[in-house]
């Protein structure tokens, strides 16, 4: 029987890392709840059954040894190598040193005072020889990667660690490990990340994931070291998601294809497609190592040769194998305007659509430059099979400004997010009662983040729900763009405006759920974490006040401590609980 401490104690595989020769993969083992992780090692070929190698996080390969983190110390096997006082975000392993990204060890002021108290994340270099620890760059680094012949490091930086501006202005450079000379390669794209070093006739070259526009999704942008060049690489159908470094040729590329996930070479188009979502890439150019997940099977570890079948060579979540799940049917409609969508439905275990009308629940994704892909749909937050096994039919669109359909679907919610998006959704609604799996007299809806404020859209635009779940959403965009950790520029590239253009009415005005708030029928329960930085406490005490003064069935949940995501055990477990509680009780 499933359990909501099933699911919050569960374990799941994440960074698989390849060993030099191509026989091992090294990966971390969380659990869902901000427990202790665990390094384990599997044999690529599925040949021996995995184990538990230590406990730490972020395996990384040299070519002789395994190393990790744990606990702000760099470690081989039971060894500790160096400690250093603050987080280590990121590290390399070289033949002579390790380079790793970290904070001052100096404490945090007790005063923040904002002209002195950012602390960059800087580049540093720990000997093994000697113990010293060096600082090679001063500026904020976000991430770093090692060319293949161990003599340069292609560094991305900000000039600031803040988000705003600091992720809209970063910089590309080469660190020539040999002399300690630092080359700029130019400013790259907003939010870049992931550089990977390729070779061909020409010379070397950077590649690296960035955003061309602050709506629209990611790209493949691809920097001849010699010209400083950035080129974008990737067509206005493809979606990228990670990126590979390999031994030889051109990295390799994981995209998001609709319900699905592709495997591309840079430059060359795709060798792999694979049912299900991957979110972890892995590659020597011959060998690739990703974590999949599939409808009915949670994350795993896979590999196989580029092009060909993969094996899964983990097993992290055995638990799960014996229960009966909801089915999970892929959807394909078209919008009003007739644009092609998908999306999922999944019905109550041993229920096929012939036993509807349900209760149906449409689950909003995140983002909205994210998806819902055809993968085993369990989680901390009410997931679609935690509410069909408690009776309810569950609906997951993907409407415009998603992934995994183009820049061009992607980038039309800029300044209208709200508006035909909510259209795609309410068609897939539509579509089901028509087609009788739907009861329209029990629709609920919920989402969290992006998703949250689609909910609190939507129940501002129809009283055809009898129950919301808002988690994390927003509900004025001006407010948002004032103290989100993103920043003004980035935000009101969905919603169109910033309160400081004067007097308004402003566009975000229109957009923002708050403006119809005196129109809401629909009972809501509204959850955030006090500590939310990415969309503020705030928010959620706005809508609440709002619903209160019009006289709206409401509540309002306060996880102390939490972000934007939520990480304790007890939170996950009461969220879950009450999130059914809610749903049972109002539909």
């Amino acid at each position: 029987m499933l359990t909501a401490e099933l699911i919050v104690d569960s374990h799941f595989p994440s960074e698989p890392a390849l060993s030099p020769d191509g026989k091992w993969v090294a990966y971390q083992v969380s659990t869902i709840t901000k427990g202790v992780p665990e390094i384990w090692l599997a044999a690529v070929d599925g040949s021996e059954k995995p184990r538990k190698l230590a406990e730490g996080s972020s395996p990384r390969w040299s070519a002789d040894a395994l190393y990790f983190l744990r606990d702000g110390r760099v470690c081989s096997g039971d060894e500790e190598l160096f400690a250093w006082g603050s987080e280590i975000t990121g590290f390399l392993p070289l033949p002579d040193r390790i380079v790793f990204i970290a904070e001052d060890e100096t404490p945090a002021p007790a005063v923040w005072v904002w002209s002195e108290s950012l602390r960059p994340a800087r580049l540093r270099s720990f000997d093994p020889r000697t113990g010293e620890i060096t600082t090679l760059i001063e500026d904020h680094v976000v991430d770093v990667a090692c060319r293949q012949d161990d003599k340069a490091l292609a560094v991305v930086t900000w000039p600031t660690p803040e988000a705003d501006p600091g992720g809209l202005e970063p910089r590309l450079s080469l660190l020539d490990l040999e002399t300690g000379e630092r080359h700029d390669l130019g400013r790259a794209v907003f939010e870049a990340s992931s550089p990977v070093w390729w070779r061909d006739e020409g010379g070397w070259h950077i590649a690296y994931l960035g955003t061309p526009e602050r709506v629209g999704g990611r790209a493949v942008f691809d920097v001849p070291v010699g010209t400083g060049e950035h080129r974008n690489l990737t067509e206005e159908s493809t979606c990228p998601v990670k990126l590979a470094q390999v031994d030889s040729g051109a990295p390799l590329v994981l995209v998001a294809d609709g319900l699905d996930t592709a495997l591309h070479r840079l430059g060359g188009g795709e060798v792999s497609f694979w049912r299900g979502q991957a979110d972890a890439l892995a590659s020597n150019g011959e060998i690739v190592v990703t974590v999949l997940s599939t409808a009915y099977r949670p994350k795993d570890v896979h590999c196989g040769p580029v092009g060909g079948a993969l094996t899964r060579v983990s097993d992290t979540a055995p638990e799960f194998a014996g229960i009966s799940w909801g089915s999970q049917e892929r959807l394909s409609y078209k919008a009003s305007d007739g644009l092609t969508l998908d999306g999922l439905l999944v019905l109550p275990p041993g229920k096929t659509r012939a036993d509807g009308p349900f209760s149906l629940v449409t689950r909003v994704h995140g983002g909205p430059y994210d998806r819902h892909a055809d993968h085993f749909m369990l989680g901390w937050f009410p997931s679609a099979q935690w509410l069909a096994l408690a009776g309810h039919a569950v609906f997951l669109p993907n409407p415009r400004g998603g992934q995994g359909h183009g820049h061009e679907f992607a980038a039309s919610v800029a300044g209208r997010v709200g508006l035909e998006e909510w259209s795609d959704i309410e068609t897939g609604i539509d579509l089901l009662v028509a087609e009788g799996v739907a009861d329209p007299e029990r629709l609920g809806i919920v989402g969290g983040s992006h998703g949250g404020y689609m909910t609190a859209w939507a129940v501002g635009q129809t009283s055809r729900f009898k129950a919301a779940l808002m988690v994390a959403g927003i509900c004025d965009w001006g407010m948002l763009a004032a103290t989100g950790e993103l920043g003004p520029l980035v935000e009101s590239a969905h919603s169109g405006s910033i309160g400081w253009e004067g007097a308004g009415p402003h566009r975000h005005d229109q957009l923002s759920p708050i403006s119809f708030a005196s129109k809401i029928e629909t009972p809501v329960l509204i959850v955030h974490g006090a500590e939310d930085t990415n969309v503020p406490l705030s928010q959620a005490e706005f809508f609440h006040r709002a619903l209160r003064h019009f006289g709206v069935e409401h509540d309002l949940v306060v996880y102390p401590g939490e972000g934007h995501s939520l990480r304790g055990r007890d939170h996950q477990l009461d969220l879950l609980r009450r999130s059914r509680e809610w749903f049972a009780r109002l539909l």
